[in-house]
């Protein structure tokens, strides 16, 4: 079985002797290359390389960026069941996709199962989100896609992390409360979503877009907002009518303790098992994929893709 390792080797956890473990362990049961990413955008093009070369196997070692650069990369011509299966090895700061498959948080201990799958011929496929903006340029997600304060958040974290910031939670938390009080608008709502069969929904801050459940990990503990999605089904869409501080609280606490409970409130929205949602913005608003900042957009289309990609697990 041909296979490709692509490895970010700046990923949070990654150790160049932990993925000479890895690279071994792998060895016995695959003709395995290893690839190194250089760049942004380095895993898409490896990622797509792959495929036009018909390996049976391509294995992302890296966070959710590089999970999702290698998965736009496979999927650069469309879902195919030609198309070299993916397994995942979790290396970064949150892992949210691997999590959600449940694989354990970290690549040594990930190992094991991803083998034992691979031996076996096991694989699952699954569902993902696309977003295309007024560009015309459509980009899969794997979990989740943000518009508004989350993405603004995810920009200021890049930029911390530039300067030499450790992107942990602690990080995220610290960012999104300085944020919230001194960054972003809380007075004037720009999004509008669409929904095929719904009336249009209009003043929301922000919104995600979510694949799966989680929307993301503090540590060990998920945050749930749209607790309902899977990969089995379309997308749910989770956003605010307000950014005061007690609505605000509210939901957090919510996303906290909520368990399976959608957060709900008077100035909650919430959207379940869409096929197709569009997203318009008054004006420009921050926009990320996956946690990569992708700048600012005025509108963007998600789709749900059923059985995507196949997946080793």
């Amino acid at each position: 079985m041909r296979a490709i390792l692509i490895a970010n080797p700046k990923a949070t956890s990654t150790s160049r002797r932990a993925r000479d473990v890895l690279v071994r362990a792998f060895s016995g049961d695959l003709d395995l290359h290893v690839a190194e990413t250089g760049h942004r955008g380095h895993a898409v093009d490896l990622a797509r390389q792959a495929a036009v070369e018909g390996y049976d196997v391509v294995v992302a070692m890296g966070g959710d960026g590089t999970v999702n650069e290698t998965v736009n990369g496979l999927l650069a011509d469309g879902p195919s069941p030609d198309l070299p299966a993916l397994a995942v090895l979790p290396c970064g700061s949150a892992n949210v996709f691997a999590r959600a498959l449940g694989l354990p948080n970290n690549p040594l201990a990930a190992t094991r199962p991803v083998l034992e799958a691979l031996r076996a011929g096991r694989h699952r496929s699954v569902g993902l989100g696309t977003a295309s903006s007024g560009t015309g340029t459509e980009r899969y997600f794997t979990f989740c896609a943000g518009i508004g304060f989350d993405a603004e958040v995810v920009r200021e974290v890049e930029r911390r992390r530039v300067t030499g910031a450790k992107a942990d939670p602690s990080l995220y938390v610290r960012t999104a409360v300085r944020h919230f009080f001194s960054g972003t608008d809380r007075t004037r709502p720009a999004l509008t979503l669409e929904a095929p069969g719904r009336p249009a929904e209009s003043g929301l801050f922000f919104a995600f877009v979510s694949n799966t459940s989680p929307w993301t990990y503090m540590g060990r503990r998920p945050l749930n907002l749209s607790p309902r999605a899977n990969f089995s089904r379309g997308l749910d869409v989770f956003g605010m009518q307000s950014l005061d501080v007690v609505p605000m609280l509210g939901a957090v606490a919510q996303m906290f303790l909520g368990g399976n409970r959608p957060v709900r409130g008077r100035r909650v929205l919430n959207v379940h098992d869409a096929a197709e949602v569009t997203l318009r913005a008054e004006r420009p608003v921050a926009f990320q994929l996956d946690g990569d900042y992708l700048g600012e957009q005025e509108c963007i289309t998600f789709r749900s893709v059923p059985k995507a990609i196949r997946v080793v697990i």
